[in-house]
């Protein structure tokens, strides 16, 4: 069959052949000389065997009198295009699909499938796989509406995942074995790819064989095993803070350094410029000290300003109390509620710091109530306390605890998420553990504004911790059962009788050793949920 191939190109296009068909015959006087063509050999004939042959004019005078062949965009296997319109098109496929993604979910969704990062630059460019999606909606196969953004495969970008899905399945029902002997290119190679070699890469994707620095998702499953924070942890962080490319800070809130008694508040801040402390002034809108792991940045060259470095909150937040604000604090509930926004923040490690411990002389309530309300603090609330006998001591307190994080997360890589994803994950860190989960800084500070928009949930938390003996945790135990007034009322109005009515929170599990919540406090909140003014 070849020769024969090669028999009829040779009759067809070599020295014996109709003057009609010689390329760039037309218009030459017939008894003009002309020199003998060559027998084709190897060097000099290519046919593309995948096609059978043509008659007229040669492949290659057909292309210089058709113009320049419109070429079809195929991503490279594993590349942040193929991964996107892969991820896209399964998701059409899905019977409860949105019809769209958007960004963050498109990320976490297609790291699976591309060996390169979608938030991660590697350190040879500045580019990341999401860099490829601006392709994509260029070439018209992804569609971007909506803000915040929301992408969607167009008519076109969903046949070519078609033939990406159809190709990926002939690759694995073949166990691989037609990627053997097969190139593959980079993207800016396969556009300049002619049609029928493309249709020959789709059927043939082979694996990239570019060597790229491994994003979160491409850990080795070993590290997995030897980490039990990477094994839990199984969404894509919006960025990875490694070591050497971020310092810890102290965060000092404003109001520290601000108002009451200046002198001793800036007393505080010069003790910390003497010991030599890293610490940043800014609004906190909970706590009074805490530390970031802050992004090392670099100028850019053309750009005035210094680069926005990405902020990650360590899992420890301080709460200053001198002995006169701690009596006011109780005086007027701030004590308590701060107290449960504290344990609600996200943070794994809440602290007290008590100042002026042992003068609470001339204050309006006892001594003794303000000890007893700082056991209660440790011991049923669960933080730890610090106490400190002035303004020196708490600041050289600060100093130790700062080099003491800065030692703790010198060799750790540090790994972003929301507050939604950190309660799904494992976020307990131990020395020897090789990465840690943390929030980001922005994300952390405004969740815990006061004045936010709040859900009903967070509402009738703040209405039950306004009984007398509901704590932040009984009052979270009350919300696991009867999240809402409403469900409250429902299980109220079931009841029988007034005795029912009385005990329906006694058998409510709360705190580390799950105790009931008792008859006692579940008899208070019925009166008060069942009186005639609250059924009203």
């Amino acid at each position: 069959m070849l020769d024969q191939r090669l028999a009829k190109h040779y009759a067809e296009h070599g020295p014996n052949a109709p003057i009609h068909s010689l390329p760039g015959s037309r218009g030459k006087s017939r008894n003009q000389p002309r020199a003998a063509s060559p027998p084709p050999t190897s060097s000099t004939l290519k046919i593309d065997l995948t096609k059978p042959p043509q008659d007229g004019p040669s492949p290659t005078k057909k292309k210089k009198t058709e113009g320049k062949k419109q070429r079809e965009y195929v991503p490279q296997k594993r590349s942040g295009g193929y991964a996107v319109l892969l991820t896209l098109y399964k998701e059409s496929k899905n019977p409860n699909s949105k019809g769209y993604m958007t960004k963050t979910e498109l990320q976490r969704e297609a790291q699976t499938l591309c060996d390169k990062s979608f938030t991660l630059t590697d350190p040879s460019n500045k580019y990341t796989a999401w860099s490829s999606v601006s392709t994509l909606i260029q070439k018209e196969l992804v569609l971007k509406t909506h803000s915040p953004a929301r992408y969607s495969l167009t008519d076109k970008g969903l046949l070519l995942a078609q033939r990406l899905e159809a190709a990926e399945e002939v690759l694995e029902d073949n166990n691989g074995s037609a990627s053997h002997g097969c190139t593959t290119a980079s993207e800016e190679d396969q556009e300049d790819l002619d049609e029928p070699h493309r249709e020959n890469t789709l059927n043939v994707l082979a694996p990239s064989r570019t060597t790229v620095s491994l994003p979160f998702s491409a850990i080795s499953s070993r590290q997995s095993r030897e980490d039990p924070v990477l094994s839990s942890y199984n969404h894509v962080p919006d960025f990875t803070l490694r070591p050497g490319q971020f310092n810890v800070i102290l965060c000092v809130d404003f109001i520290e350094t601000t108002g009451g008694a200046a002198h001793k508040k800036q007393e505080l801040v010069s003790e910390l410029k003497r010991n030599g402390v890293n610490f940043d002034v800014r609004k906190l809108h909970i706590g009074d000290f805490l530390w970031i792991a802050q992004e090392k940045v670099q100028p850019v060259a053309g750009q005035l300003r210094m680069p926005q470095a990405r902020e990650l909150v360590l899992d420890y937040i301080i709460e200053r109390k001198r002995m006169d604000d701690l009596c006011g604090s109780i005086i007027d509930g701030r004590f308590r509620e701060q107290k449960f926004r504290l344990k609600r923040c996200g943070l794994l490690h809440p602290i007290y710091l008590v100042e002026d411990y042992g003068a609470a002389q001339h204050l309006s309530i006892p001594e003794s109530t303000l000890q007893q309300a700082i056991v209660n603090t440790q011991v049923v609330d669960g933080f730890f306390i610090k106490r400190t006998k002035d303004v020196r001591e708490s600041a050289a307190y600060l100093t130790i605890m700062t080099r003491h994080l800065q030692t703790m997360y010198l060799n750790k890589t540090l790994l972003s998420c929301t507050k939604e994803e950190a309660s799904k994950c494992n976020r307990v860190f131990q020395h020897e553990d090789q990465s840690c989960i943390l929030l980001e800084f922005r994300d952390f500070n405004e969740g815990a504004m006061k004045n936010k928009a709040q859900t009903v949930k967070e509402v009738f938390a703040r209405q039950l911790m306004q009984i007398s003996g509901v704590s932040g945790e009984k009052a979270a135990a009350i919300l696991e059962r009867y999240s809402t007034p409403f469900s409250l009322f429902a299980a109220y109005e079931s009841c029988t009788s007034t005795e029912e009515r009385e005990k329906l929170l006694s058998s409510v599990k709360c705190g580390k050793l799950q105790r009931n919540l008792g008859p006692v406090l579940s008899k208070t909140i019925s009166q008060l949920y069942c009186s005639k003014e609250a059924l009203s």
